[in-house]
């Protein structure tokens, strides 16, 4: 016999669900703002890692802002993540990945991009989209002249700094007459352009310049030009293995002593490869050398701890590390680290001081100032091996080393 079906009466209570649910979203309705303020900030390094400028910059440079996140992530106020690509010094592709990681990977801050004409495309980029761009391995001037943005700050040397100093100091010492070796691009003709306005203004001439191809491996036609000009000075306007690979064929071909060779951009990062037989004689102007002072020394020593060759570290890339322990100190007062023009805003306002660079400024047209040092090369007797290659000569003050403010032509210099 079928059993009479039971009909409950349908309760007035609400089920546990249904009493939960109106807490479980008042929660989320606090824990949601906590949240949104802890997006992590990412911070992109982009930079040559292939090719002639990887070992100046290239996972060297990565290397020094994950040292900087380290020491300096904590006092953000929210979680910092690191990215890293190779632009391959191509405009196009530069620009695609600043795009792609400024639309859609969330970065706020792009460091680095030695290749002025890269360098340049960013900084268009991070304005149109109000992020941030600190130009560390960047040389152009025009970052902080004609083209100069409330999103970039330029860091840690330019074209105009090395041009204008290495110049002065040579033809005071008597080097009056120059031939410029010139990488043929942006960067290269900035720098050759620099040395030449103050060997001009100095009261020296110009006996020409050869232009080659970033990436040259055959120097040789480019030597023998210089050579035959009887300059004082051959200025070799270029970086990287480019300046190495110049460097090692000029001394085969005897260039020195009897023209004096100006490696406007040489630093630390070449001489393993070059020795010092073949750089007597050569003078540097940088702001950064690892042996200067106790606090260049200790940075380098955990530099190198991490770097898979042990190198030490150049200026640009102790200039990443310097960009970014400043950036991280602003970003625990400013709101939201997405809105670049705040946060550049933020750090024009803060003096900077590290043990790299020691105490400094960004001027309002984004220039990063702080003393730069002339150094010479040591002799093999004064070396004492390993990465002991420079020696000091001069502290070029901060007031003396930079473009005077009112000659760039910046449009956010006011007066």
């Amino acid at each position: 016999m079928k059993r009479p079906t039971t009909t409950r009466p349908t309760s007035t209570r609400p089920s546990a669900a249904r009493r939960i649910a109106p807490a479980l979203a008042a929660l989320l309705a606090l824990a949601l703002p906590a949240r949104a303020a802890e997006r992590p900030v990412r911070i992109g390094v982009l930079n040559d890692m292939s090719g002639p400028y990887a070992d100046y910059q290239g996972q060297g440079s990565v290397i020094a802002a994950q040292l900087a996140i380290e020491d300096f992530g904590a006092g953000a106020g929210r979680p910092v993540e690191l990215v890293s690509a190779d632009h391959q010094n191509k405009t196009d592709i530069g620009a695609a990945i600043a795009r792609r990681w400024y639309d859609q990977d969330g970065v706020d801050l792009i460091v680095d991009v030695p290749n002025s004409a890269v360098a340049l495309a960013v900084a268009n980029l991070a304005r149109e989209k109000n992020k941030v761009f600190i130009g560390s391995g960047a040389g152009t001037a025009e970052l902080t002249g004609r083209q100069c943005s409330p999103n970039t700050v330029h860091w840690t040397y330019d074209t105009w700094s090395l041009g204008h100093g290495l110049a002065k100091a040579l033809v005071a010492q008597g080097a009056r007459s120059w031939f410029f070796l010139t990488a043929d691009y942006t960067f290269g003709k900035d720098l050759e352009g620099s040395a030449a306005e103050e060997v001009k203004a100095a009261g020296g001439s110009l006996k020409g310049a050869a232009r080659h191809p970033l990436g040259s491996s055959d120097f040789s036609s480019f030597l023998l030009q210089a050579q035959a000009s009887g300059a004082d000075v051959i200025g070799l306007a270029n970086a990287g293995d480019d300046t190495s690979n110049a460097l090692k064929q000029a001394a085969e071909f005897g260039i020195a002593p009897g023209q004096r060779l100006a490696g406007l951009i040489l630093n630390i990062t070449n001489m393993p490869s070059l020795g010092l037989k073949a750089t007597q004689g050569v003078y540097i102007l940088t702001p950064y050398y690892w042996d200067l002072t106790d606090g260049t020394r200790a940075f380098a020593r955990r530099y190198a701890e991490r770097h898979p060759r042990h190198a030490m570290p150049n200026d640009m890339q102790a200039g990443v590390y310097s960009a970014v322990e400043h950036y991280l100190k602003v970003l625990a007062g400013v709101k939201e680290a997405g809105d670049g023009r705040a946060v550049v805003a933020a750090m024009k306002a803060l003096p900077t001081d590290d043990p790299i660079f020691g105490p400094g400024e960004i001027r309002a047209d984004g220039r990063k100032v702080h003393p730069m040092y002339l150094l010479a090369t040591k002799t093999p007797a004064e070396s004492r091996g390993g990465w002991d290659y420079f020696k000091p000569v001069r502290t070029v003050p901060a007031g003396e080393a930079w473009r005077p403010l009112a000659d760039g032509g910046c449009p956010l210099v006011k007066g």
